[in-house]
């Protein structure tokens, strides 16, 4: 009596699908790990950069593929880079600026890996929001601890009495908490409302971490954001019981936020450095080599420069750096630089724009991620935008999802 040894057709398949099975959870577990990183920025170079570099060579030995819109993208920032490149070789002495452009190309890459990552599996969406919201809590719990020092040491996450978790500078912190609050809000407005506690205890932490962060774009881009949310959604959807539900819920947010407002206000601390920074227009916006000055110098010497003056070289000049992304483009990476910065951003705006609000499974994930980058673009006119990670995810984000819409459209028109 003889005993086959082969394997039959039914184990090979299972063998396989497990194996796969096993290579997108660790793939996927992988994505999200250096999504929560990005929340983690107190250093340079971060284990962000560090972790997602190794990352990107790994995804691009076993084949990483760019489709024809991931590949524009490509391209833009690459001649961007270019740019800094070309602005580059006006200076005399390089200083940090090779560094500069390295970091700003390797943020460009990622912003690229996370738009092929999206196109190639709808399913990393909210692996990806899931792994921020996480960062964002972590980060924004360790900024209200070190606000109100409740551990030694507390004040390695505050900078100048505001909240900056593990990042560099607040103004950084607080808009990188917009994104997750954007998620968690568009959760509560179309989401079972039996979940609403959930959502609602994220939703206050980071709430709290934006208000101590004493940002004026934080807040301006939080009302900016959860406003148009609400404004879309009731577009978007002719129910009226829906748009009595994103009425009556929009009221309840109003009253809490003011009734939170209200008890933070009752610490005097808090209360001084809320009215000082609650002023439109701050001492150092309107001096002689103010913010709006610098705006005015900046351009007169971008003109005069048409391969810009080298990376970080405006800040020795005039004190300090530009704080206006446009004004960025043009001085630190030319003109080259500026027009690729320009159609980068009126590219992301207008095909994201054209399939908002087409009903597809990674549409909120694009709605949520557009009214963010649209936030972001607004405060670009007053801060340097161009170094931040969570930046370029927010590019990576919407330019997947556009690539997803071509596929679809492509695969129903054959």
């Amino acid at each position: 009596m003889s005993v086959s040894t082969d394997q039959s057709p039914s184990a090979s398949v299972d063998r396989a699908a497990k194996n796969r099975a096993l290579i997108r959870l660790i793939s996927t577990f992988a994505i999200g790990f250096g999504v929560f990183l990005s929340g983690f920025v107190i250093d340079e170079p971060a284990p962000y950069e560090i972790y997602m570099a190794g990352l990107i060579v790994v995804w691009a030995l076993f084949g990483l593929r760019l489709s024809r819109s991931v590949a524009i993208l490509l391209a833009i920032l690459v001649i961007f880079n270019l740019g800094g490149l070309l602005s580059m070789g006006q200076m005399a002495d390089l200083k940090t600026a090779p560094m500069y452009i390295a970091v700003s190309l390797f943020l460009a890459i990622t912003s690229v890996f996370f738009a092929a990552v999206i196109d190639n599996d709808q399913r990393i969406l909210p692996v990806i929001f899931n792994a921020y919201i996480l960062a964002a809590i972590c980060t924004a719990l360790l900024g209200i601890l070190g606000y109100f020092d409740a551990f030694p040491g507390a004040d390695l996450f505050t900078r100048y009495g505001r909240a900056m978790g593990a990042f560099q500078d607040p103004n950084v912190f607080g808009p990188f908490l917009m994104l997750p609050l954007a998620w968690l809000v568009h959760g509560v407005l179309v989401g079972d409302l039996r979940a609403l506690p959930v959502r609602l205890v994220p939703i206050l932490i980071l709430t709290l971490g934006i208000f101590l962060s004493f940002s004026r774009a934080a807040w301006g881009m939080a009302v900016l954001i959860i406003a148009g949310l609400a404004l879309l959604l009731f577009i978007r959807n002719p129910n009226r019981l829906f748009r009595l539900r994103i009425m009556l819920l929009a009221g309840l947010a109003i009253v809490v936020v003011l009734l939170a407002v209200i008890v933070a206000l009752q610490i005097p601390s808090v209360a001084e450095l809320f009215f000082a920074r609650a002023q439109l227009v701050q001492d150092y916006d309107d001096a002689q080599f103010g913010r709006f000055a610098r705006h005015w110098y900046g351009m007169l010497l971008s003109i005069d420069h048409p391969l810009g003056i080298g990376p970080l070289e405006f800040g020795p000049i005039y004190g300090e750096d530009t704080h206006n992304v446009w004004l960025k483009a043009a001085l630190d990476y030319g003109w080259l630089g500026f027009v690729s910065y320009l159609t980068l951003t009126m590219l992301t705006l207008g095909v994201a724009l054209r399939i908002l609000f087409r009903e597809r499974p990674w549409q909120p994930f694009l709605l949520c991620a557009y009214l963010v980058y649209v936030a972001h673009v607004a405060i670009g006119n007053v801060i340097d935008t161009d170094h931040w990670r969570h930046f370029y995810l927010l590019v990576g984000i919407i330019w997947g999802c556009v690539a997803l819409e071509l596929r679809y459209k492509s695969s129903r028109a054959s």
